[in-house]
């Protein structure tokens, strides 16, 4: 993953929120940021699974 400005990232997002955003509003939009670089990561490095997988796994239907 390329490397980015945190700092420019963050004040980005904050520019998104709404007009009177609260504190849970930024941090909800810090995790899924971080959630979703976290996933693109992972996927990027082949550390995934089929739904199959996953459904045999758990034991869920086709």
């Amino acid at each position: 993953m390329k490397n980015i400005n945190i700092k420019e990232e963050a004040h980005k997002l904050i520019d998104r929120l709404p007009e009177n955003p609260t504190w849970d509003d930024l941090m909800y939009q810090i995790y899924v940021r971080q959630t979703v670089e976290a996933g693109l990561a992972d996927s990027k490095a082949g550390n995934v699974i089929s739904v199959q997988e996953v459904r045999k796994k758990f034991g869920l239907l086709e």
